[in-house]
């Protein structure tokens, strides 16, 4: 079984669930329901695939307060390797605020100890002993955006095989090293906004075409309509399976997690694609 180091956010997810009208300044709203759970995309991620069997490791950084507590608690119940994680040092962790619908959610993030994270924190070391590394929230992590094009570039000359989730830019400049980075990048998983963002088309097939770069395989996360990737020009799809939604949180991490153990098991990219559906 091969082994998967994370490197990137842990915060917690408060997410308010099923309100009948979106909060506008100066007005309440209520929501049917609320949970505390463990946030963040590359750890929703982690923990997809350490419930998938598949050996994780993560380096990250978190407060020494009960956020971060909660979160490595979580995560220490799955069995995750947390000794790379660094504690405290004057931080406070992140906390994402998740309103949600069955159709969609908006997010407020304080990202915390999230933007403190750096490459020097993921030596080479680190990688020592692992097969892969996966990243998400490029554009959140401002502290180890400027050194992902070396982070991975080192990882690959280790021997690792890499991947990669920028999540939403929102700044919309969608850059800031990021075509470097995707240089050292074997999978890289944008949903439908993230893949027309990039490529300044509304259409995923050609949004695929237009990010080939002879080394990253792109796997779109399409939503209601599944999931696709390009093999030997040939486009690949399956649909998303028929499911009541109740919440949309975490389905693209988790779409990530199944993909990801399917493709480091060396299964064909149909089954990757439908494993990842099933998880999301």
């Amino acid at each position: 079984m091969k082994r998967v180091l994370c490197a990137g956010e842990i915060n917690v997810d408060l997410v308010l669930q099923g309100y009948t009208e979106f909060p506008v300044p100066g007005k309440e709203v209520l929501v049917q329901d609320f949970a505390m759970v463990l946030g963040s995309a590359t750890a929703i991620m982690a923990m997809g695939l350490a419930r998938l069997g598949t050996p994780v490791s993560f380096v990250g950084r978190v407060g020494d307060d009960v956020w971060g507590r909660y979160c490595l608690e979580d995560m220490g119940r799955r069995g995750i390797d947390l000794s790379r994680v660094v504690r405290g040092g004057g931080l406070k962790t992140g906390v994402t605020v998740s309103i949600t619908s069955p159709s969609d959610r908006a997010l407020v993030t304080y990202l915390g100890a999230i933007s403190a994270l750096t490459g020097a924190d993921v030596p080479d070391a680190a990688m020592a002993g692992l097969d892969h590394l996966h990243a998400s929230s490029f554009f959140f992590q401002e502290g180890l955006r400027p050194d992902f094009p070396d982070l991975f570039a080192r990882a690959r000359r280790a021997g690792l095989t890499t991947s990669l989730d920028t999540g939403f830019d929102p700044s919309g400049q969608w850059d800031g090293g990021l075509r470097e980075t995707l240089r050292e990048t074997d999978l890289f998983f944008p949903n439908e906004v993230e893949l027309a963002a990039l490529t300044g088309t509304d259409d995923p097939a050609e949004g695929l075409r237009r990010l080939e770069n002879g080394t990253t395989r792109v796997v779109a996360k399409l939503g209601r309509n599944g999931a696709m990737t390009r093999d030997g020009g040939e486009l690949v799809h399956v649909p998303a399976y028929p499911v009541e939604t109740i919440d949309t949180t975490g389905a693209g991490d988790s779409f990530n997690a199944g993909f990801l153990h399917r493709w480091l098991q060396g299964a064909p990219l149909v089954e990757c694609l439908r494993l990842g559906a099933a998880v999301g």
